[in-house]
């Protein structure tokens, strides 16, 4: 079961606001969603949470690239809500070095030879285990790298509390 929430800091404090992630497809369009819910360029994050197995964190300044933590790559990465935050550059890959690997035949096999006992070229592309991301994306606003890192298994409830914005989470969910 998923949860997804977008928190937006104004003047007055955090607003909440329970969001619905099936037309997303992309971290722009996630981006974009979370700029809408703060029309003065406040910061926004975005809070994604699949009960005891992975959480993530966008965080949103104004017209800023979106940062990113994900507790756990590897479970985020079987969840389509995960997929659109584990982009190649969050993962450390090249997507432009590994399209041109692709297009050359670097196996060792010569054409027409069975190559089926090769692994199918994913173990190069595998996901890990354990957080990926930033982990200074909520010092600021008094979570620290060591905190966020040790969130357990109700980390969206134990970071909005941390931001005082327990309450206004609470009523969205």
């Amino acid at each position: 079961m998923y949860f997804a929430a977008l928190l937006a800091r104004t003047e007055d404090g955090w607003e909440a606001s329970d969001t619905e992630l099936d037309d997303v497809e992309t971290l722009s369009d996630l981006a974009d969603l979370a700029r809408e819910a703060s029309p003065d360029e406040d910061t926004v994050l975005v809070l994604i949470e699949q009960e005891d197995s992975w959480f993530g964190v966008v965080r949103i300044d104004g017209e800023e690239d979106p940062r990113i933590y994900v507790s756990d790559a590897a479970a985020a990465a079987r969840s389509s809500y995960g997929e659109i935050l584990l982009t190649d550059e969050l993962l450390g890959r090249d997507s432009d070095a590994a399209d041109d690997l692709d297009a050359l035949d670097l196996d060792g096999t010569e054409d027409g030879e069975d190559d089926s006992d090769e692994d199918d070229g994913s173990a190069g592309e595998a996901v890990p285990h354990g957080p990926v991301g930033d982990p200074g994306i909520l010092d600021d606003l008094g979570v620290g790298v060591k905190e966020l890192k040790s969130l357990s298994s109700d980390a969206l409830t134990e970071i909005a509390e941390a931001l005082g914005a327990s309450e206004v989470l609470e009523t969205v969910r």
